[in-house]
């Protein structure tokens, strides 16, 4: 399964995307992290969807100094290829 997730709220220059890595490979999840222009942060995992979903509930917690507003995600079929869990620069 694959999950593309835009989370919204004080998540840039914060350490998050370090943070979505962190906790990607700690449930053993393939994909990427971004920062987007608008402020959010886009997320892609790769995996079994009740993974997905324990890795989306942590990130609400996010890091010490972020504040997570909302988190939508898109649920896709499928998952792509990938051999792990990296930050994409902007």
């Amino acid at each position: 399964m694959t999950a593309n997730v835009f989370i919204s709220g004080f998540v840039q220059g914060v350490g998050f995307r370090q943070f979505v890595k962190r906790t990607a490979r700690e449930f053993f999840l393939k994909g990427w992290v971004k920062n987007l222009a608008d402020g959010r942060v886009e997320a892609e995992f790769y995996g079994e969807k009740d993974v997905i979903e324990k890795t989306i509930d942590k990130l609400w917690k996010g890091t010490f100094l972020s504040e997570v507003k909302n988190i939508d995600i898109e649920w896709l079929d499928g998952e792509k290829e990938s051999e792990e869990f990296i930050i994409l620069r902007d």
